[in-house]
């Protein structure tokens, strides 16, 4: 098993940066790569970025690319989501979750963070 912890989440003024931490801990040597997702009141759950455990590779939606920066500190099982000029859109819980080797999508997910965004 694989347990996640989201930290970071907090209310922020449109064009400010927040940065969320997700603490992993479990079999980590199982996983692959580590995800964050984030889900708006009346909306689907949303991919937001991905970072390989090895770190040597990286994706973004489109949505956030160029304001967002996934990072993981491998020592500290932990990634970091660095989110600049944020806008309200950005607005969400947002969760970390893990994909496992062997598995054919996350399997394993946070409790989330809350991020709002005022204009």
């Amino acid at each position: 098993q694989v347990q996640l912890v989201e930290s970071g989440g907090g209310l922020v003024q449109a064009g400010g940066s927040l940065r969320l931490s997700c603490a992993a801990s479990g079999r980590m040597f199982d996983v692959y790569k580590i995800g964050w997702f984030r889900q708006a009141p009346g909306k689907d759950r949303e991919f937001v970025a991905t970072i390989t455990q090895s770190g040597d590779n990286a994706d973004y939606a489109d949505s956030v690319k160029g304001r967002f920066t996934i990072s993981r500190d491998r020592a500290k099982s932990t990634v970091y989501l660095q989110m600049n000029s944020l806008k309200p859109g950005d607005t969400a819980i947002y969760f970390c979750a893990a994909f496992s080797y062997g598995q054919e999508n996350y399997s394993h997910w946070g409790q989330g963070t809350q991020v709002t965004v005022s204009s």
